[in-house]
């Protein structure tokens, strides 16, 4: 049988505390679990790796592949409620979930965020409504297409239709002749095309939406990339125009709206040099760009969540500090010369407002994502010289 909703923290069910289940151990996983935690749930994860970020904070964990039928029954039966932390989850395995217990966000959702062909068509359709399009593209899927491709198109990026995050699956083009020995490379798969646009930055807006069409937005994201990695996060008053960032929130909700989401969704953006705002991408779960709201928000995107997977009131959260967040990437670990190095946080957790977040990983690898450090102040100025200085001693080139 279906638990009815709202869930309600310290509501027991069978003589135990309502349990939340999660697909995924990593340390998006890792943050719920400590949210639904501190509200009196009790957590369950699904993860293959017996050591995951999440299972090792959860009441329990089911050690198992996510496609596994077996494994998704006994999530389903310890509980009654279930979401993931990340979108390459089966979308299938959140079907099967979705027929015994509430599910957010939904199959269907997380299907689309997983094809960069089905993602593209559904901002089209929202554009329609917010006036924010993604970028010129085109759909490669064979042979034909690929010689179809109109050369306006190029200089382009062509990205893999599926299994694509954080700069992976993708490759610049300047030509046809580099298409078609870079989709070749690709393995022939079905890919999408985007023309090449001049940038001037990157922005990231976090929503969360209930099953009753109720509203969250949290403050618009700064963001900087590199190497296809988010590298700093700046949230703070003015961080950009007024006018932009309410496009940004509004383009977002319907977005959300249009895929009658429930969950917390991210979406990033591009701001070309001439003002104008172009959707790139979503992610249906909580997002690297959000963690900041752990520690300079009244309700964090994690709070958040839990509220939506629960069926809880979703009031509008209020960031009461400045906050620039630095991605600590395995690279840190390592000096110059590729031998493993102590870092300086003694002297980093001396700074004025600094909160560290380590995932719990044991081995540190290049590009593997081991923490984040959030600096928080009163002013832009005082927690940007901060975050600087903090970048300066973890050897994080300046921004």
């Amino acid at each position: 049988m279906t638990p009815s909703l709202p869930l309600l923290p310290g509501s027991l069910i069978n003589g135990r505390p309502v349990m939340l289940g999660v697909l995924g151990g990593g340390q998006l996983g890792r943050m719920f679990v400590h949210a639904a935690q501190s509200l009196g749930y009790d957590t369950v994860v699904l993860d293959p790796d017996p050591t995951s970020p999440a299972g090792l904070v959860s009441h329990q964990q089911i050690q198992a592949e996510y496609a596994d039928p077996s494994a998704l029954a006994e999530l389903a039966a310890r509980a009654q409620a279930i979401t993931t932390e990340f979108e390459n989850v089966p979308a299938e395995a959140l079907a099967t979930l979705a027929r015994q217990r509430p599910v957010a966000p939904a199959a269907e959702a997380v299907a689309i965020a997983q094809d960069r062909v089905l993602e593209k068509a559904h901002f089209v359709r929202s554009a329609q409504s917010s006036g924010v399009s993604p970028a010129p593209y085109a759909v490669i899927e064979n042979e034909s297409d690929l010689a179809g491709v109109p050369s306006d198109l190029l200089p382009g990026i062509l990205k893999t239709a599926r299994l694509g995050y954080d700069g992976k699956g993708q490759a610049r083009v300047a030509t046809q002749d580099e298409l078609i020995a870079a989709w070749r490379d690709a393995g022939s798969v079905p890919c999408v095309l985007e023309k090449m646009l001049p940038l001037t930055l990157e922005c990231s807006v976090i929503v969360a939406r209930g099953r009753d069409g109720q509203m969250a937005s949290l403050p618009v994201q700064r963001n900087l990339h590199r190497g296809g990695i988010l590298s700093v996060t700046e949230v703070y008053e003015n961080n950009l125009p007024e006018a932009l960032a309410l496009k940004a929130q509004a383009a977002t909700r319907q977005i959300a709206h249009d895929l009658e989401y429930v969950g917390v969704l991210c979406v990033e953006y591009f701001v070309l040099e001439d003002g104008t705002l172009v959707v790139n991408e979503m992610a249906p779960r909580p997002h690297n760009s959000g963690h900041y709201t752990v520690d300079a928000c009244d309700c964090s995107q994690f709070d958040l969540q839990v509220r939506t997977l629960t069926g809880l009131p979703l009031p509008a959260p209020r960031q009461h500090s400045a906050a620039i967040m630095l991605n600590l990437l395995g690279d840190l670990w390592y000096d110059a010369a590729g031998n493993p190095r102590e870092l300086p946080w003694r002297e980093v957790l001396a700074l004025p407002g600094a909160h560290l977040h380590l995932y719990g990983k044991v081995e540190a690898r290049r590009g593997r994502k081991m923490g984040h450090l959030t600096m928080t102040g009163a002013s832009a100025a005082d927690v940007r010289a901060a975050a600087l200085q903090a970048a300066a001693l973890l050897g994080i080139e300046a921004f």
